[in-house]
């Protein structure tokens, strides 16, 4: 989104966290699909590559959603921690 999140309204900061958590979702879908459920043969090398961006991808999902989640509770709005 190219708006500043601190900017943001409790509407937008509400549509950015469920927009972050879907594509957390895909995330974490693609990868389990890409290693769990095909045989299709990846080597060790661009395995452990893939690997290691999926964990960067989703700790950088999860810092943001971590942020989203601290401006809406400064605004009133209460989301348990996940």
């Amino acid at each position: 989104m190219g708006k500043e999140i601190k900017t943001m309204s409790i509407d937008e900061l509400q549509a950015e966290l469920k927009r972050l958590q879907e594509n957390l979702c895909d995330l974490e879908d693609m990868h389990t699909f890409t290693f769990v459920k095909t045989s299709v043969h990846i080597g060790a090398e661009k395995a452990q590559n893939m690997q290691q961006e999926y964990d960067q991808e989703c700790k950088e999902h999860n810092e943001k959603i971590a942020e989203v989640k601290a401006l809406l509770q400064e605004k009133g709005i209460d989301y348990a921690p996940s």
